[in-house]
């Protein structure tokens, strides 16, 4: 798997990059009130090229594919179709990505989960797609790419006596 396959995967789905950046955006700008949108896309590009996260998104989409396909075995055809809330898989896989860049990945993935911000919201409530993995999917790349801009931020806090 390479970047540029990642970036068709998700172009196939629906989500470009720029619409993950826009997540980013919401997410770290009340933090960074000079941060550009550039950055942010800058930020969602460096965790795309990351192998595991290419990985994990392939994984997630392969399954909502076979889903639409209804190619699953029973009783996870069903479980994919109906998007049952009480699944799990969806979100643990997409952890992996959040953890990418440490526990702060984590906390905007919860909020992200919760809001549905953006494409993630469009996403999961496309009526004519199944998209049980891909809006975690996103929303674990848009947490991963925001903590990635808190750790690298020059406004980041410094502790001269460590």
């Amino acid at each position: 798997m390479s970047y540029q396959m990642a970036i068709d995967l998700l172009e196939r789905r629906g989500v470009s990059i720029s619409s993950i950046a826009e997540i980013v955006y919401i997410l770290q700008s009340p933090y960074y009130p000079n941060l550009r949108e550039e950055e942010c896309v800058n930020s969602v590009k460096a965790v795309l090229c990351k192998r595991e996260v290419q990985y994990t998104l392939m994984t997630g989409i392969a399954l909502d594919e076979l889903a639409e396909k209804g190619m699953l075995p029973q009783p996870l055809q069903a479980v994919m179709e109906a998007d049952e809330s009480l699944y799990g898989a969806d979100e643990t896989l997409a952890l992996g990505i959040t953890n990418v860049y440490g526990m702060i990945g984590l906390t905007g993935f919860g909020y992200l989960d919760k809001l549905k911000l953006g494409i993630i919201g469009r996403l999961n409530d496309d009526q004519n797609s199944i998209h049980v993995f891909l809006d975690d999917l996103v929303a674990g790349v848009a947490a991963a790419a925001s903590a990635r801009i808190a750790h690298r931020h020059e406004g980041a806090k410094v502790y001269p006596h460590l």
